[in-house]
């Protein structure tokens, strides 16, 4: 799904910028530019917009003021060419404050910020087994512009790709963008062990393991050294692998 874009900027130049960074990245969907705030507030009355490109310093009413009497859903990134608005941008917790002239690396990093937030939020569901559910335990991540259903009961290993995770399945795999650390907390502890900085598995798929490395699948992979004594203690427990 992708993130609707509102673009509110007083300077012709600086909309173009922006609007080309926006047409440089998949997943960002450009829903409508204005060059003041009062027909931002129009805008938002007909359009749904996940994310605000803002600028501060405008005519009739500022960025800082639209926001607060606002105060909308969906995400805000300032942009500006003054410094001096920093902390108070960041006291009505946006999601960041780009200074003009903006570059696209700066660009891309805010927005892969805000994208982060959303899987967070809504990138992962669990559901519980009761009696009147036949469906496994899962969990939804985005990959390829759309949520896949992956089951835990399917999971080889996960592996860290910096801003990525490779979730390895039988015969196949997919490539969310997601951090490891948010997987980590979200997946059931006694299920899933952190064994090193770059992958997490399932217990009941570790077929062999030694001091240094798991076995699962014919893969081996590598314990961390941060992360041994507590692997193999657990490993080494009755508890762990049944």
């Amino acid at each position: 799904m992708n993130l609707k874009c509102l673009v509110v900027d007083d300077e012709p130049l600086a909309r173009e910028v922006i609007l080309s960074h926006i047409s440089k990245i998949d997943g960002l969907e450009l829903v409508a530019e204005c060059d003041n705030a009062l027909k931002a507030f129009d805008i938002l009355k007909k359009e749904s917009v996940d994310l605000i490109f803002l600028d501060i310093q405008m005519p009739k009413l500022t960025g800082i003021e639209f926001l607060k009497v606002l105060n909308p859903k969906a995400q805000i990134i300032f942009t500006t060419a003054y410094r001096e608005y920093a902390l108070e941008s960041y006291e009505l917790n946006v999601a960041d404050y780009l200074l003009k002239p903006i570059s696209f690396h700066r660009f891309l990093k805010a927005v892969n910020r805000v994208l982060d937030v959303q899987h967070e939020e809504a990138s992962i569901t669990q559901e519980p087994q009761d009696s009147l559910r036949s469906d496994e335990p899962h969990i939804f991540l985005k990959a390829d512009r759309k949520m896949v259903k992956v089951y835990l009961k399917d999971i080889l290993y996960i592996e860290s790709l910096k801003d990525y995770v490779r979730i390895k399945l039988p015969g196949k795999e997919v490539i969310s963008l997601q951090k490891i650390s948010f997987l980590e907390e979200k997946l059931p502890e006694d299920c899933f062990i952190r064994i090193h900085r770059s992958f997490i598995v399932p217990i009941n798929k570790i077929e062999a393991f030694s001091n240094s490395a798991v076995e699962i699948g014919g893969t081996e992979i590598p314990i961390g050294r941060n992360y041994k004594d507590a692997v193999l203690e657990q490993l080494n427990s009755s508890k762990s692998i049944l």
